[in-house]
């Protein structure tokens, strides 16, 4: 009893001391006037949760706390208002510098309220209601994104752009993002989807469901999921997947410490050789963007369809080089020895959210 008072005032003391700290005011620019206040314009919008919130209409002072909504602040070019992030938030490497207020599920609200924003934004996928609450308590307004199709993305991307103030760049960005999956719709109008199971996590075996924005970036990539479940994060028994027979396996390449999750590591776990696609050596590797969903997905969308149907994308004779999409992130090589090589870790661990 005695630990757990003493963590409970542990955790009042830290709250009440950012609470003063937002409330001693914002940090001082040239002349001592205050970078924003009080009287700054503010208007209503409708968030992820569905709360009609009241945001500046200027924000000038911005955190993140989710990686994916960093990633979007970065491909609309207000970076400069970006004043933190999370540990968590290692894209594009700029991102790295921004000071850090801990991670997604448990942000530290002391470093938030010492950085004096005014808007703080956040992801109803990874962050947590009770992050909202609390942030919403030392008086900071937030504003949520709930994504879960392809669509749903490219509305949240052009509703978050508003919301920062750079409606145009998020119509330039959706234009550009949109006109890409309107090309690859019409390259894979006439295959067949591949069969493929999509690996979160091998032990417990984690798949995705689909109404996930995972799934549906497989099925714009001309796959489909052999997992089919109304939960988002399934468990699902490796006989299942036997039954089965996916085409591929696909794993998300990253770059943490943990090597559990990668075709190597899944090959040697007891009863996998009962799959074909294990024995033959049938996988995939893309970009860990696959579980983010900002712009880089819609280059994982590309690079996979690439992978899985490379017969329509060849060059006719006499035609120009296709030039690499804007925006684009580096493709996977096709040997699958130097895919495994470079695919060092899976997209999460147990500890760690899978989808920020």
């Amino acid at each position: 009893m005695r630990d757990s008072k003493h963590d409970y005032v542990a955790r009042a003391v830290i709250f009440v001391a950012a609470l003063v700290a937002f409330q001693a005011g914002p940090a001082q620019g040239q002349g001592n006037a205050p970078i924003y206040g009080s009287a700054a314009a503010m208007h209503e919008v409708v968030d992820g949760y569905g709360r009609t919130v009241r945001v500046p209409v200027n924000p000038v002072r911005i955190i993140s706390l989710a990686p994916s909504l960093t990633e979007t602040v970065y491909a609309l070019g207000v970076e400069d208002h970006l004043v933190g992030d999370t540990d968590y938030c290692d894209y594009p490497p700029e991102a790295q510098k921004k000071p850090k207020v801990g991670g997604v599920i448990n942000p530290n609200l002391e470093e938030i309220a010492a950085l004096h924003p005014d808007l703080v934004l956040m992801s109803k996928e990874g962050n947590t209601l009770d992050t909202v609450r609390a942030v919403e308590s030392l008086g900071i307004p937030t504003y949520a994104t709930d994504v879960h199709t392809i669509d749903q993305i490219l509305l949240s991307i052009q509703k978050l752009a508003d919301v920062l103030n750079a409606p145009t760049a998020g119509k330039t960005l959706t234009s550009d993002l949109r006109n890409r999956l309107d090309v690859l719709r019409v390259k894979l109008d006439s295959v067949a989807p591949k069969r493929v199971l999509f690996i979160v996590w091998p032990e417990p075996l984690i798949s995705v469901g689909r109404d996930t924005f995972v799934a549906d970036a497989l099925r714009r990539a001309g796959a489909a999921s052999i997992v089919d479940s109304n939960q988002d994060w399934p468990q699902v028994s490796l006989e299942e997947i036997a039954r089965l027979q996916p085409d591929y396996l696909v794993f998300a390449a990253a770059h943490t410490g943990n090597a559990g999750n990668n075709f190597e590591s899944v090959a040697r776990l007891p009863g996998w050789q009962i799959l074909d696609a294990v024995r033959e050596r049938r996988y995939l590797v893309v970009s860990e963007a696959i579980i983010r969903p900002a712009p880089r997905l819609f280059s994982v969308i590309e690079d996979l369809a690439h992978q899985l149907h490379p017969e329509v994308f060849l060059e006719k004779p006499g035609s120009e080089p296709q030039a690499p999409p804007h925006n684009a992130a580096p493709p996977t090589s096709g040997n699958p020895k130097a895919r495994a090589a470079r695919m060092v870790a899976g997209p999460c661990s147990m500890e760690s959210p899978c989808v920020l």
